[in-house]
């Protein structure tokens, strides 16, 4: 007869796993910040159109420039990752390869972050 049962019925009465509501807050943050920061970055890369390295760089370093870039990369990486983390949850059903996929998404995600933020601060700082 529990062959019959449906994965609700299993889990009625057990409560909230206490994560989805933090996940989805997380989502919707990094989604508003990468929309203002979004508009902030398509804004700077066309005042550079046209400029030359030392322009470039000369307009990363400048203090709010490197802050708000490192704060889009941040976002992005964050928010990518998060989207990432829905998706591997909803299609991929074995725990193995889901554990061993979660945490690679993980990895990257924060290598990328690190390896970014690392170019603005060296571009930043070394003006």
């Amino acid at each position: 007869m529990n062959r019959y049962r449906t994965p609700l019925k299993n889990v009625r009465g057990w409560g909230s796993a206490k994560t989805g509501t933090e996940h989805f807050i997380h989502q919707r943050l990094t989604a508003t910040a990468l929309v203002i920061l979004g508009l902030w970055f398509v804004w700077f890369v066309l005042s550079l159109v046209g400029s030359d390295y030392l322009a470039a760089t000369d307009a990363v370093s400048r203090p709010w420039n490197a802050v708000l870039l490192v704060g889009f990369l941040v976002a992005t990486f964050w928010h990518a990752q998060l989207g990432l983390q829905v998706v591997l949850e909803d299609y991929i059903h074995h725990s193995l390869l889901a554990l061993v996929l979660q945490t690679g998404v993980k990895f990257i995600a924060v290598l990328g972050a690190i390896v970014s933020i690392f170019a603005v601060a060296r571009i930043a700082l070394a003006h």
